[in-house]
């Protein structure tokens, strides 16, 4: 599917995980944040709030919202479990899919990418190393992101310690899936890191922690864009 028209490359996008910085009113404040610079910068930003969050995330800004994860089922009896069409109801515009936190079986990823084709949500599907990245590219998901685990969260960047992940990455998938857009994260915290990945070959990052927890979110938020224009 095309990508939203406020979601286009370069691209940041900012999981919130479940860090209390990003959790409930906190959340709204750091979506307006980085709704804010986009604005100024004109590079896309979206968020991935909670899911309780999505909803007051939605009607405080005008930014792409992704879920952070839904699950592979239809409408029915699944108690606790997270639907597409409903995160699409609340207003999101797509969602996070196998996360080194949320991780999956590759028959439920494919599953989800067509459960999101089917409510028009953008599918953001993560993982770990080329090889994967390529067997989830044959699934034609909107986005890919590229994380090693063994670095996220740890502010030492993908794009430096293991650049060989992105470009790999980038040259196997192509062969396979032309159209996917590929974004890369794992440590992601200044601007050098997103500027060198864009050199690599991506279309963006997907960055927590780095955004986040940071002192001054803005601040960092504001120097990422102005290096994805680079």
């Amino acid at each position: 599917m095309l990508l939203p028209k406020k979601l286009q490359t370069p691209m940041i996008i900012v999981n919130f995980k479940t860090y209390l910085e990003a959790t409930g009113t906190k959340g709204v404040e750091l979506a307006r944040k980085a709704e804010k610079v986009s604005s100024e910068t004109g590079i896309s930003l979206g968020v991935a709030p909670q899911f309780a969050d999505i909803a007051i995330v939605v009607e405080a800004v005008d930014i792409p919202v992704f879920a952070q994860h839904v699950d592979p089922i239809r409408p029915g009896g699944f108690t606790g479990h997270v639907l597409a069409k409903s995160v699409k109801e609340v207003g999101a515009v797509g969602t996070l899919v196998n996360h080194s936190e949320r991780q999956l079986k590759l028959s439920d990823i494919d599953e989800i990418i067509k459960l999101t084709r089917e409510e028009g949500l953008v599918s953001c599907v993560c993982a770990n190393n080329p090889s994967i990245s390529t067997a989830v590219a044959t699934l034609k998901p909107d986005m890919i992101a590229v994380e090693p685990p063994e670095l996220i969260g740890t502010g030492i960047s993908v794009s430096k310690a293991k650049p060989e992940v992105i470009t790999d990455t980038v040259k196997l998938v192509r062969q396979v899936n032309s159209k996917v857009t590929i974004l890369c994260g794992a440590g992601i915290g200044h601007g050098e890191d997103i500027a060198a990945a864009l050199r690599l070959g991506t279309q963006g990052v997907l960055v927590a922690s780095g955004i986040v927890k940071a002192k001054d979110s803005y601040a960092i938020m504001r120097e990422f864009a102005e290096a994805s224009k680079r």
